[in-house]
């Protein structure tokens, strides 16, 4: 079954998950973040068939969010690689990953991966955090409210002036 397009609808949200493309896609920005890039890595890892695989790799060349490269003549081979659009998606991932690890989603009672800081080896999490002050704001604190692009509907929905 074909899903929905979400092309058109006024949500960030919703353009961001029609960049991505499904579950699958997510598996290969988590790979590609991980330093895998050839094809046959990205099949090892994921276990995906040919064709999805193909067809994933397409489309996020396609939305700008991986870039694929030559890196052989004869035969021809490429390598697929992150544009800066791609990686900055490593905070959704992140965000996937910690959301696993809390709710155990593994199955295995134990996180797989840990994000850590490189000079105290201290565990990192994603934080709300000021964009002005740079301090980190607690969920509890934290609220929607309509931006610049926001439909009538939104701003209704969000308190805002429709």
């Amino acid at each position: 079954m074909r899903a929905k397009s979400f092309a058109g609808m006024t949500c960030s949200v919703a353009g961001a998950l029609e960049a991505i493309g499904d579950r699958w896609a997510v598996l290969l920005l988590r790979d590609l973040a991980l330093g895998l890039s050839k094809y046959d890595e990205l099949q090892a890892s994921t276990g995906m068939p040919n064709t999805t695989l193909s067809t994933r790799l397409k489309h996020l060349e396609s939305t700008g969010l991986v870039e694929r490269r030559p890196y052989q003549d004869n035969p021809p081979r490429h390598d697929y690689r992150l544009t800066d659009k791609g990686a900055d998606l490593w905070k959704v991932v992140t965000a996937l990953r910690e959301w696993g690890d809390r709710w155990d989603a593994n199955g295995l009672g134990a996180a797989t991966i840990e994000l850590v800081d490189s000079a105290s080896g201290h565990p990192l999490v994603l934080a709300l955090v000021d964009a002005e002050t740079g301090q980190p704001v607690p969920r509890e604190r934290a609220r929607l409210r309509p931006g610049p692009a926001a439909a009538p509907g939104l701003k209704k929905l969000l308190g805002g002036n429709p």
